[in-house]
């Protein structure tokens, strides 16, 4: 018998927050998701120490994803942090970094943490309110039938990922085919219940970005030989093509034997058992008079012999990831057994033709009416984009929240700066009453307010990098100073716009540095909505994942605040 090893006892560890190694690890982390922030943010290389896949990325999908967390307090933080992210696929470093600089600030306070918690909640749902409310100085709607404001969200977030490699006529372009591809999603005909359609990403690398295009309809990648053999479909109208889909194999392969005991008879031949009945599958879909078959695995040669001599069209080894978007668009239902199938599981498609980009073939499926599309995404090398991609499934996603909730909020650091300015002006005219339903001294709930405004400036001040950041006297707004020029008393000589693009510097307006760890003064108003004109260029986040990263930010800061202990098993 092997030796037992002595079972041993779970680590205690109380008041975790106090120690050193944790505030040493937070701040580490702050300072690495801060250098990734915004257009210029530094790109970071992540790989394990044994070799494999090297990543280079900026994103906080893929560094919260590949990062080694071993402390409970920061699993704590990531965890929420990429629910969040799984959730909205955007602001995931806003809600870190908020998270992060919420944790340091209240910290330093030395105030007790059930005080710093329900302050701080009655603070989110002074943020949270103001934000809903149509009094919010830091949002524009979204209007479906215009499209300026859509294609300054899909720009926004391209924008945003440096390590894309992307120009300005590149990010024009993508940001047009994003907007372009999300609206091919939308039904023309809404029943009782509406579905999104999908769009599917083909990979074209080592070519240029602006060789990018969305089709309407499926792309099914298909060898060289079999693309220069495809030939005319057989049809029931003009403009009706009927397919069948297959989701099980059609290549006669014998059964598993792990699957079970099968007893043949004498002179029986199991294959000619099983290509006997693929023929007869294929007879039976000549005479339902189906054009094109498709089939997620692999089709027998000489099925697909017979179907090329009737006309039928017949592609094999589609992959399991247009098999939904394939049945969304066709309406055909997949067949997952070629012994018994109804003609009711066919579909119809309007067209079918071949493509193709560089060195790939395909088969364009167009159906007769679209939700699905394809997006045939170039990028010079593969680092770029794999990058490319998750932004730009990322600028889909948020497209298809804004649907829900038609609203954005502005970009480049002005939202959090406004918030700032908000809160401080709100707190500054609170009544006695407040102070005593939040059980606080005023002295304590000032503080705890500005570390909170400091906190969102915080957020807002890692867009800079090198540069200084400026915060206007008036509206709140983040104003960018590039790095060499002395103080000075006028700004306006270097000044053009502010952050998100919505105010410029021709209003009599006064600036003073934006120091998040000294504070910053209350605003005298709030912006005005913008007007169309001036949604042209502007920066814009999603409302609904910033939202939701505030709240999440918040809450995580005070779930971490309140622990006591953390009991490690050790075994």
């Amino acid at each position: 018998m092997s030796r037992l090893e002595a079972k041993k006892p779970s680590l205690f560890i109380s008041d975790p927050l106090t120690k050193d190694t944790v505030s040493q690890s937070l701040s580490l982390l702050n300072r690495i998701l801060k250098s990734c922030y915004g257009p210029a943010g530094r790109l970071k290389q992540l790989h394990n120490g044994v070799g494999g896949y090297v990543c280079i990325t900026s994103q906080s999908s893929a560094i919260l994803g590949r990062l080694s967390v071993s402390h409970p307090v920061l699993k704590v933080l990531t965890a929420s942090v990429q629910n969040h992210i799984a959730r909205f696929s955007d602001c995931g470093l806003f809600t870190a970094i908020l998270c992060c600089s919420l944790i340091e600030n209240f910290k330093s306070l030395h105030v007790p943490s059930c005080t710093v918690i329900k302050i701080s909640k009655h603070l989110l749902s002074l943020c949270t309110d103001y934000l809903k409310s149509e009094a919010c100085g830091c949002r524009v709607s979204v209007d479906f039938s215009n499209l300026k404001t859509l294609l300054c969200l899909a720009r926004s977030i391209l924008t945003s990922k440096p390590a894309c490699m992307l120009n300005a006529t590149e990010v024009d372009h993508l940001a047009m085919l994003i907007v372009k591809a999300f609206m091919f999603t939308i039904p023309c005909h809404v029943e009782t219940k509406a579905v999104l359609g999908k769009c599917v990403t083909v990979p074209v690398k080592g070519r240029r970005v602006l060789d990018s295009t969305v089709l309407p309809g499926l792309l099914i990648e298909t060898p060289e030989i079999q693309f220069a053999k495809l030939l005319s479909v057989k049809r029931i109208s003009s403009d009706t093509i009927k397919i069948a889909l297959f989701c099980v194999s059609m290549s006669g392969d014998l059964f598993n034997p792990e699957e079970g005991t099968i007893t043949v008879h004498h002179r029986i031949s199991l294959e000619m058992s099983e290509l006997n009945q693929l023929l007869n599958v294929g007879k039976q879909l000549v005479n339902d008079e189906v054009g094109l078959v498709v089939c997620q695995k692999v089709i027998h040669p000489s099925l697909k012999q017979y179907l090329k001599e009737n006309q039928v069209m017949a592609v094999d080894r589609a992959g399991l990831s247009v098999m939904e978007p394939l049945s969304q668009m066709t309406g055909s239902k997949p067949i997952a057994s070629i012994h018994s199938f109804s003609p009711s599981c066919y579909g119809s498609l309007k067209d079918v033709c071949t493509k193709s980009f560089g060195s790939k073939h395909f088969v364009h499926l167009i159906p007769n009416d679209t939700v699905v599309c394809s997006l045939v995404l170039c990028n010079r090398n593969e680092t770029a984009w794999d990058e490319l991609k998750c932004a730009c499934e990322t600028a889909e996603h948020v497209l298809q929240l804004t649907i829900k909730e038609p609203l954005a909020l502005l970009g480049g650091g002005c939202t959090e700066s406004h918030l700032a300015s908000y809160v401080r002006y709100k707190t500054c005219s609170l009544s006695t009453s407040s102070f005593k339903d939040v059980d606080c001294s005023q002295t304590q709930y000032q503080l705890i307010a500005d570390a909170f405004c400091r906190s969102l400036e915080s957020v807002a001040c890692s867009l800079s990098h090198d540069d200084e950041i400026l915060t206007d006297m008036v509206y709140g707004h983040c104003w960018l100073v590039p790095s060499g020029f002395p103080s000075v008393s006028n700004w306006s000589d270097l000044l053009s716009k502010c952050g998100c693009g919505i105010n410029s510097n021709t209003q009599n307006l006064n600036w003073r540095l934006l120091q998040p760890h000294f504070g910053s003064p209350t605003i005298q108003s709030c912006p005005k909505e913008p007007s169309v004109d001036a949604a042209d260029l502007l920066t814009l986040d999603c409302f609904a994942a910033k939202y939701s990263g505030l709240q999440v930010a918040v809450e995580t800061a005070n779930l971490i605040l309140d622990l006591s202990c953390i009991i490690e098993d050790q075994n």
